[in-house]
């Protein structure tokens, strides 16, 4: 696949940062719970993400993002926030897979992503593929913070270069702070810089990298043990967190084969229905 050409974005004076048509946007998501039912008094999305409000599912609130146009870009800032009020339901899911592309400012991009979820609270974050195309740059830091009694479902699957083409650079890091303590964080680093990541240590021939991470203060009780998933293309173990947790890291051929490994676990871990 030849690479596509830089997407044209004018210069928005509200949108435009350090470098030509670079993007400096924050996207901004807040769930109360009212009666019972999870509201959405903010709902602000800006630059290339548009936010949709799908039908409730019971008391829990549903959102996808939409991307209106290319990005991240080299040079590009995205920001994202959601808070997720006492008592609320909120659910999280992207149209389509995002595509890391490079672009004509200097730099690499950056997307921060900080979840806030209170007490009797949960949030499913469930976005779609994040490709790494070939001349990409991209930062990525999910910053979590948990009330003690909080749920918590999230998803990260990253796809290193499109069909027949070389991977950029993606760095991503999650960090988890639950009931004021760091219960995870974990950085990983693929492409041209990062030792080792295609050594048969990390990926080998692989070209699709996941994780899923549940938190459920239900684990205190009975905490999941160690599974690892076999029988499929894709090679994923369940391990226990120090804390009401479980984490999936999986490694699979494409992005097929990774998303079956993530709905196995979910299955494993009883939330085949989230």
């Amino acid at each position: 696949m030849t690479e596509a050409p830089p997407v044209h974005r004018p210069p928005d004076a509200a949108m435009v940062a350090h470098g030509p048509y670079a993007l400096n946007v924050t996207v901004r998501i807040v769930a109360e719970s009212a009666d019972g039912v999870t509201d959405l008094p903010t709902l602000h999305g800006d630059g290339p993400f548009s936010l949709r409000r799908l039908r409730p599912r019971g008391s829990q609130a549903r959102v996808c993002i939409v991307n209106t146009m290319s990005a991240p870009h080299n040079g590009d800032r995205l920001h994202t926030e959601v808070i997720v009020a006492p008592n609320a339901e909120l659910h999280v899911i992207t149209a389509a897979a995002t595509v890391a592309l490079p672009g004509p400012s200097p730099g690499h991009a950056t997307h921060d992503v900080t979840l806030r979820v209170g007490d009797h609270a949960s949030l499913h974050w469930l976005p779609e593929p994040l490709i790494s195309a070939a001349g990409s740059d991209l930062r990525q830091h999910i910053r979590i913070d948990l009330a003690s009694t909080a749920r918590l479902v999230l998803s990260e699957q990253q796809i290193l270069g499109r069909a027949h083409e070389a991977t950029g650079r993606l760095a991503s890091r999650i960090t988890v702070r639950y009931d004021g303590r760091t219960l995870l964080d974990q950085h990983s680093a693929y492409g041209p810089g990062a030792p080792g990541w295609d050594g048969p240590a990390v990926l080998a021939d692989n070209r699709a990298a996941g994780q899923l991470l549940v938190i459920d203060p239900a684990y205190h009780l009975r905490p999941p043990a160690s599974h690892l998933l076999d029988g499929l293309p894709a090679h994923g173990v369940i391990t226990p967190l120090a804390g009401p947790g479980a984490l999936l890291t999986a490694i699979a051929p494409d992005a097929a084969d990774l998303h079956r490994c993530l709905g196995a676990a979910l299955r494993h871990l009883g939330h085949h229905n989230e």
